[in-house]
């Protein structure tokens, strides 16, 4: 069985006053602990809230990282620096770092690689534009994104990784996919992987869904059997919100 994951991708927001209350709520909430939950500050915060819900099944995530242990790289940050303060996973790829910061397919593989290095567990997202999905060409793009981040990984190494799908076109527009879209897209991300690295790295492999998740649509979306978890962006910087979507109706 797949353990589900919910993450919450906070983004560009919150300054380190209100990440620490906002965690601070979430660890005095009840929340179901049958899927993993982690939360993704901003860079600034995450010692902070590492430090908060350290003594809580919460998991500490960032939202980005270089590939290299240290350097020249100025505004970079190391995934020896995000494992000092406790993070254990990194989200790579996001469609926003794709989009407006020039992040490449190659980029996302190498950081990949040097995150499983670094015993953290990369969330690598792929996902298609509006174009792409209405003219039917997200099949090759998704294809195309998966096979470029698993470059170089071993069958070991991508059992233990975890998928985000994200369309574009829903992403911040209020916008959703379907259950039936949003679990094709992460069937065919499996499909995928089966034929890079095997059946049973595929079949270990947790595939989330995120676009415009919120407490009145994660209950669909987690009922479909290729989808194992969700990315959250805007529902996940209301305590309330967000820990309605950990406690989704099963």
């Amino acid at each position: 069985m797949r353990k589900p994951i919910i993450a919450g991708n906070w983004k560009m927001n919150t300054d380190l006053s209100r990440a620490c209350e906002l965690t601070e709520e979430l660890v005095g909430k009840e929340l179901a602990t049958r899927a993993e939950v982690i939360l993704c500050p901003p860079f600034i915060s995450l010692a902070a809230v590492g430090e908060r819900i350290a003594d809580t099944p919460l998991k500490l995530g960032a939202q980005n990282m270089h590939w290299e242990e240290s350097g020249a790289f100025t505004g970079e940050i190391s995934p020896t620096m995000l494992t000092s303060v406790g993070c254990e996973y990194v989200i790579l790829g996001h469609s926003e770092r794709r989009q407006l910061f020039s992040e490449t397919d190659p980029r996302v593989n190498k950081k990949a690689k040097a995150a499983l290095d670094h015993g953290l567990t990369p969330i690598i997202c792929v996902g298609e534009t509006l174009r792409q999905r209405e003219e039917d060409e997200w099949r090759g793009h998704i294809e195309s994104q998966v096979k470029a981040a698993l470059i170089n990984l071993s069958a070991e190494e991508v059992a233990t990784l975890v998928m985000a799908y994200e369309p574009i076109w829903a992403i911040g527009t209020g916008k959703t996919a379907t259950v039936e879209q949003a679990n094709e897209v992460c069937r065919f991300i499996r499909v995928t992987i089966e034929t890079i690295a095997g059946h049973d790295a595929a079949e270990a492999v947790r595939i989330l869904y995120g676009g415009s998740v919120k407490p009145d649509n994660v209950s669909a979306l987690m009922a479909a059997p290729h989808i194992d978890g969700a990315l959250v962006g805007g529902a996940s910087l209301k305590a309330g919100d967000f820990a309605a979507v950990v406690n989704y109706e099963k």
